[in-house]
């Protein structure tokens, strides 16, 4: 068999599933059109049970968002110093994740990007950045938008490139909860917030093969957030998110379940998307950058209108 045929095709139980926005206890969602795409009631091959559908739900009701924050004074020079370099993936805290992550090194010759390799005992797990992408109290001045790329070299199972805000239950993929989109590499859909079987992308990517990046690109103007694949930029996926984005720390964000083997590179090496290699792109230009409204390189740039949020 291929790298990539044994994907399971499971079907899930929705008994008593309902479209789920995630704001209903915390604040009305910014307005948004309906999507183009056909939404999916089912996934194509790895759905979660509908027990964990509920669980989450739980925990993102009994958990609130985490306001933004400003980040200690030595992350800021680390990430000054290192640059793309000063970003990890957190070790998921669950037995549910099988193998091993080796993040970027800060030394010179030092690993450029961070290694993820799983077992195929490895069951659906979220893996965060340990800071984030988008930060809500930082200035976007000068700033177009944020990326960051993953390499894949093996997937005889599921990888999810995404986006979320914490806290984010780690059994569940991205784009399946609260403040959370993922693009699903195993039958190419797309997912914000969206528990059930998501919604078709592009037909500009069908399948995923061995050497293949996927970028994830997120525009501070529009809130849009976008896919790339080979170093060529998709349609944007999402409009809209994560907006008013003072109110926001967002993190980049791994689903992985099965046997799989990925770098994940937020700016310590080379980005396949040539755009991305701009400094209005990086990360460290942001997060490093100044605080919103203060003395920082931006001053204060807060959103004075918002986008609507669209499919």
């Amino acid at each position: 068999m291929g790298l990539f045929n044994n994907l399971r095709q499971k079907m899930k139980d929705t008994s008593g599933r309902g479209s789920s926005s995630g704001y209903n206890d915390y604040e009305a969602p910014p307005e948004w059109a309906p999507a183009p795409e056909e939404s999916h009631q089912f996934g194509k091959f790895e759905d979660a049970s509908d027990y964990e559908y509920s669980s989450a739900e739980d925990f993102c009701r009994m958990n609130p968002p985490i306001p933004p924050t400003l980040l200690p004074s030595h992350i800021i020079d680390r990430i000054q110093n290192f640059g793309g370099k000063a970003w990890s993936l957190e070790y998921p805290i669950t037995n549910r994740f099988s193998g091993t992550i080796t993040n970027a090194n800060d030394n010179k010759g030092g690993p450029a990007v961070v290694k993820v390799q799983t077992t195929v005992k490895c069951g659906d797990v979220c893996m965060m950045s340990d800071l984030p992408i988008l930060a809500g109290l930082y200035s976007t001045h000068g700033k177009t938008g944020v990326y960051y790329e993953v390499l894949i070299n093996r997937m005889d199972g599921i990888i999810a490139v995404g986006t979320a805000v914490r806290p984010y239950p780690n059994y569940r993929l991205p784009g399946w909860n609260r403040l959370s989109a993922g693009l699903h590499l195993d039958d190419m859909r797309k997912f914000f917030e969206d528990p059930d079987g998501g919604r078709d992308y592009t037909p500009e990517l069908t399948r995923i093969n061995p050497g293949d990046t996927i970028g994830c690109g997120y525009e501070f103007a529009t809130g849009a957030l976008f896919y790339t694949h080979n170093g060529y930029r998709l349609p944007v996926a999402f409009s809209g998110i994560y907006m008013p984005r003072h109110s926001y720390d967002v993190c980049a964000a791994i689903g992985v379940e099965g046997e799989c083997d990925f770098d994940v590179n937020f700016g310590g090496d080379y980005f396949r998307w040539k755009e991305g290699n701009e400094w209005a792109w990086k990360i460290e230009g942001h997060v490093g950058g100044g605080i919103a409204g203060g003395s920082g390189l931006g001053g204060g740039d807060i959103d004075e209108e918002l986008p609507a949020y669209s499919h």
